[in-house]
């Protein structure tokens, strides 16, 4: 089949379209061209708007005009004749309304337990103490709160199977940091005697250039014990300003840094400028977005066995070996300032 179908087609090589073209006429020419832009209306060669022929013989309206558009929608809707029904609707109702069945309502008759008239007489003079012994004791913790339980008594109007719920008290939120930003960096660039404490505590708006300018002022500056960073949205680049600062610094007693995005980049540069710095007594680096790792807590433990100063280090530690080491290096330095305290009184 296949050879007798490409012996057919032989017959066409020597065929010559263009003289075939030029014996058509301008209406043949014009079915030609609409049977072959029918033959492959979806040639993805061609643009969207020439894949299908024109077949609008209307001429253009001109520009586009809302209004008038509207006003014919508006006139063709109402002389179009709606359909009418099968059957013309009359508001009639057939059938049975449904009517649900009522239940009797079942009376229900309280159970009356009677007790021995020993067991009655005991039960009448217990106080409330030994009743809410007994009922601990039987297993009913349904028929006393646990304020009762816990302190042993009971309301006025005796025991029942309603748990009162104890009244609580409104916790209300933390009211923001009142601290001004730019007036506590330019104090402590001047170094401010009388500013020896920096709260920016959960000030989540400090951009990072400023919170490195911090760092930069705090290496100078000589009156500021307490600097408190936590939730600040701190990163390591922030870590490793203060970091820097630590080196230079000799004023500064305590450090937090809590519940920040510190990672152990950040921590590894803080513990190396720790074991140049011997004046800083508590630093403060828990609760951040992620942990810092084994190898980070490791050199944590060894930096606190090699520093004498640090007698707070706020950091839960995840492994039970730089947690032993760091418990056991905190402990030697809390020994060393009571001898310093104690051979001072003397």
């Amino acid at each position: 089949m296949a050879l007798s179908y490409k012996k057919d087609l032989d017959k066409y090589k020597e065929i010559d379209e263009d003289e075939i073209l030029n014996k058509l006429s301008a209406e043949e020419l014009k079915q030609l061209e609409t049977a072959l832009e029918e033959m492959d209306p979806e040639n993805a060669l061609l643009p969207a708007g020439m894949r299908q022929k024109d077949q609008t013989t209307k001429e253009a309206t001109g520009t586009f005009n809302r209004d008038r558009l509207l006003n014919y929608l508006e006139k063709e809707a109402l002389e179009y004749k709606d359909r009418e029904d099968i059957v013309p609707f009359t508001g009639e109702k057939k059938g049975k309304a449904f009517v649900p069945k009522q239940r009797p309502i079942e009376a229900r008759q309280e159970e009356v337990t009677t007790l021995d008239p020993e067991l009655e007489e005991a039960l009448s003079s217990a106080t409330d103490t030994e009743l809410c012994d007994l009922a601990a004791i039987l297993g009913v913790h349904t028929l006393v709160t646990s304020t009762q339980t816990y302190d042993g008594t009971m309301s006025k109007e005796g025991f029942n199977n309603v748990i009162k719920g104890e009244k609580m008290n409104p916790v209300f939120d933390e009211p923001p940091n009142p601290t001004n930003v730019e007036e506590t960096l330019q104090r402590i660039k001047s170094n401010d005697g009388s500013l020896t404490e920096v709260n920016l505590n959960n000030i989540k708006n400090i951009p990072i250039p400023t919170l490195k300018d911090f760092a930069k002022a705090m290496e100078r500056n000589s009156t500021v014990k307490k600097f408190s960073l936590a939730a600040t949205r701190s990163n390591d680049p922030i870590a490793v300003a203060f970091g820097d600062m630590l080196r230079e610094n000799k004023t500064l007693r305590s450090l937090n840094l809590e519940s920040n995005f510190i990672t152990g980049v950040g921590v590894q540069a803080l513990v190396d400028a720790l074991r140049d710095n011997d004046t800083l007594i508590e630093i403060k680096i828990d609760n951040q977005r992620q942990q810092l790792g084994t190898t980070v807590e490791m050199e944590i433990a060894k930096m606190l066995e090699e520093n004498n100063s640090i007698v707070k280090f706020g950091y839960h530690f995840t492994q039970q070996g730089p947690r032993s080491r760091a418990a056991a290096a905190i402990t030697k330095n809390n020994d060393l300032v009571r001898r310093r305290r104690v051979e001072g009184d003397l």
